[in-house]
């Protein structure tokens, strides 16, 4: 009676790691080699930072002046711009601010705080 159980709990860890790992998998960093051609994630490598924005977007402004005050190292893409334009489509998003950090792609404005603490590692100071 009790290989049951123990049997029963290999099979549940057996199917909990397949899973993992196929989720691993469907989440995995694209390589520069499989982005389209103007994919800002090209540019930013592992720990590069590109915001894409328009002149009229105020969150666009908030989020520059958020990562000014932090002295944050970064790109600016305008999307009214081919580059820009290029860039939003390559990534298939249409709103902005667009922020790529690395290669993580964060839709729309987040206080400085969210980058901070999410990707902390990722930002470079000016210098």
């Amino acid at each position: 009676m009790t290989m049951r159980p123990l049997l029963l709990c290999m099979l549940l860890l057996g199917i909990g790691g397949g899973v993992h790992a196929w989720w691993r998998s469907a989440g995995a960093t694209p390589t520069p080699a499989t982005l389209a051609a103007g994919d800002p994630r090209r540019l930013t490598g592992e720990d590069g930072i590109v915001m894409l924005v328009a002149d009229w977007c105020g969150y666009c402004r908030r989020q520059q002046a958020d990562f000014e005050r932090a002295q944050v190292r970064y790109r600016v893409l305008d999307v009214e711009q081919e580059e820009g334009r290029l860039a939003a489509a390559a990534l298939g998003r249409e709103g902005v601010p667009i922020t790529v950090i690395g290669q993580h792609v964060i839709d729309g404005y987040r206080i400085f705080d969210y980058f901070s603490a999410a990707l902390d590692a990722h930002l470079l100071p000016l210098g």
